[in-house]
């Protein structure tokens, strides 16, 4: 009988140490959760292979003890202007000419980084060989306010085309291989990977790459609000999205994984997307920015850009001024 008692107690003391342990290590994760105090960084993004720096940085960010990304995704490029204009969020990866208009109206952002380098491709219905047969046909881009529109703008020019002989509409990204497939337009230039998922269908030809176009041409940018710019994480966090992309660069392998995480893309879509893009060195100089300027300019996208130094954030030395 003793003995039972003893048995039975000293169960007893095993199950009452593993709850103690059970609720010790449960008041270990709310303690830490409640002593989470890191400033939170709301960034928004559309879901496109151009954004992949920001998610890889999301995702590596989880080692970081300084402050907490939060990704805000958007499907359109309107609705994610609006809420970075709006201050809804604190940055946003951006058409670097929507961010150039609204700088031009007042609001108070900057950019300060690239979000990628090339990238960006033409793609044309199968049956169509060269430029010079979508003459008469409809053509999409996502934004006359992008890049887009002036690669499409090289590409009429190069084949001694102009704009009216073609009909220019605008799309969200993911409407155009849709709308490709199905005949309402012919062709279209966008963020990929909806270039790489047409070509990867074999419904489409690449009829030309960004770079047989407009050299170290300029697309989307790391956009802040001016407020941000002047908080003491600042730096650290710009200078992580770099080194971000510096590692996709290095680690295609990842890259595809970290494009199946966010952008629920199948691998095989991603590899050919992949193909087009460079992560490297994502600082944007005044000499890529001042060309963009000038052909926004002669294809009278924009009348009046702002220039390199009120636009684009010299983060290594003016911004994170604040204690915050």
């Amino acid at each position: 009988m003793k003995r039972k008692v003893i048995h039975i107690l000293t169960g007893a003391m095993l199950v009452a140490a593993g709850v103690l342990g059970i609720a010790a290590a449960s008041h270990k994760e709310i303690s830490h959760i409640a002593a989470d105090t890191r400033p939170v960084v709301k960034i928004a993004y559309l879901p496109t292979t151009h954004s992949l720096a920001l998610l890889e940085q999301a995702k590596l960010e989880k080692e970081n003890l300084n402050y907490h990304i939060e990704l805000v995704k958007y499907g359109t490029w309107p609705d994610l202007s609006d809420a970075l204009n709006s201050g809804q969020v604190d940055g946003a990866v951006e058409l670097t000419e929507l961010a150039m208009k609204a700088k031009a109206k007042g609001i108070p952002i900057k950019a300060v980084a690239l979000g990628h380098r090339d990238g960006n491709i033409v793609v044309t219905d199968k049956s169509i060989k060269s430029a010079k047969e979508l003459k008469g046909k409809s053509f999409a881009i996502p934004s006359k306010l992008s890049s887009h529109n002036v690669l499409l703008k090289l590409l009429l020019e190069k084949n001694g085309l102009q704009e009216k002989d073609i009909h220019i509409i605008e799309l969200s990204p993911s409407e155009m291989p849709f709308a490709l497939v199905s005949g309402q337009i012919a062709g279209y230039c966008v963020a990929e990977p909806f270039g790489g998922k047409a070509v990867h269908a074999d419904v489409a030809n690449v009829l030309y790459k960004s770079e047989g176009l407009w050299k170290d041409s300029i697309c989307c940018a790391l956009v802040f609000q001016e407020n941000f710019l002047k908080r003491k994480i600042a730096n650290e966090v710009i200078q992580d999205y770099i080194d971000a992309g510096s590692y996709l660069e290095e680690h295609k392998k990842e890259a595809v994984e970290t494009g199946e995480t966010y952008l629920s893309v199948d691998k095989e879509v991603l590899q050919v997307s992949l193909q087009w893009i460079s992560f490297f060195d994502l600082k944007l100089s005044k000499e890529a920015y001042d060309t963009l300027c000038e052909s926004l300019i002669q294809y009278g996208i924009m009348e009046s850009p702002p220039l390199y130094e009120e636009f684009v954030s010299d983060y290594d030395s003016k911004v994170g001024a604040d204690t915050q």
